[in-house]
């Protein structure tokens, strides 16, 4: 999946300075393959198989953890904070505040490696002496916010697992973090992550109940960009996927592009689809509604007219604590919308 705003080159990761560092850092890597061990971790070994399929196994319980912010944000639901110590991904907004998908991380507490998609700062990431890399997979094989480029001198610092975050209901990444961060120490049954899943639970079934109680409510989820509206395809976008398991009717674009993901409208066609009420995409990547009143076309939709429009992140946090407000505001915005068509 791509972000959907950025843009087609990245920034140049070393500083000359720092190619000696990374270098060094590179050949005490070594390499020599990790000695076989079953999943989970004993008092000498730790393995976890992730969704490539892969054993990724380490001499040790890895104890300095560098993740995507929005999955650092997830495993810290599930406990594993003070094991985090780098993140990559929009972390802070200009003014220092923390993005949405940072969750309750501490951002002043972790070492940012890129604000931006393209950005990874290999010789700090290096400094940092990782011992574990997570992130999220869209597409087989690759590494959400790992740029490509770079990628083959970053996998070699330490080992990297990753989760299937497209193609698959939300709850099977939520699932998958939870026994990560188990792999790593937390305790799920502790009171946070134990409420957190009752929550979460709860906010599901207030879907579904909205649903029933409202029914035919028709749900776009859109991205806004100076030139294109992008419609999101709920056979692909895993918490849409999830929506639509709880009753959602979300709007399943007719041509999806590359990868499935969304379908691209010019401005002028913004009105393909006829929607009750739009999940809004507001990431800082995107244009979020005072942005879009320069849009005539943007204005003249139902939804908006009838100010049926609700938040949206695209990349949420896979965790019970990150998904329950998700399903909270769907319940409420479902059960307070009116059919415009």
């Amino acid at each position: 999946m791509r972000n959907l705003n950025s843009p087609l080159t990245r920034r140049g990761l070393l500083a000359t300075g720092g190619a000696a560092v990374l270098a060094l850092a590179l050949a005490a890597c070594g390499s020599t393959d990790p000695a076989p061990a079953t999943e989970g971790q004993t008092a000498k070994s730790w393995s976890f198989t992730d969704d490539r399929r892969e054993s990724v196994t380490a001499a040790a319980v890895p104890s300095r953890i560098v993740a995507f912010t929005g999955t650092a944000a997830a495993l810290a639901d599930y406990g594993v904070q003070d094991k985090i110590v780098g993140v990559f991904g929009e972390t802070k907004r200009a003014d220092g505040s923390p993005e949405p998908q940072a969750g309750d991380l501490d951002v002043d507490k972790v070492t940012i490696l890129g604000n931006v998609w393209g950005e990874f700062n290999i010789e700090k990431y290096a400094g940092l002496r990782p011992e574990l890399l997570v992130t999220h997979m869209y597409d087989p094989g690759a590494l959400w916010y790992v740029p490509d480029e770079s990628k083959d001198k970053i996998v070699k610092l330490a080992p990297t697992v990753t989760v299937s975050v497209a193609r698959v209901p939300m709850t099977q990444p939520i699932e998958r973090y939870a026994a990560l961060a188990e792999s790593l120490g937390a305790d799920m049954k502790a009171p946070k992550v134990a409420d957190a899943k009752a929550r979460f639970e709860a906010a599901a079934e207030s879907v579904r109940k909205a649903v029933a109680e409202n029914p035919g409510i028709k749900v776009l989820a859109a991205s806004g960009s100076p030139d294109v509206l992008y419609v999101s395809n709920p056979e692909v976008n895993t918490d849409l996927m999830y929506f639509t398991q709880l009753g959602v009717e979300v709007v399943k674009p007719e041509k999806p592009g590359d990868g499935g993901y969304y379908e691209n409208l010019s401005w002028e066609n913004a009105d393909k689809y006829d929607a009750d009420l739009i999940l809004l995409d507001n990431r800082s990547t995107a244009l979020q509604p005072k942005d879009l009143t320069s849009k005539p076309a943007w204005a003249k939709l139902p939804a908006v007219e009838a100010g049926q429009i609700i938040g949206w992140d695209p990349v949420p946090r896979f965790s019970y604590a990150g998904a329950a407000p998700i399903l909270e505001n769907l319940a409420t915005a479902i059960k307070n919308a009116k059919k415009l068509g």
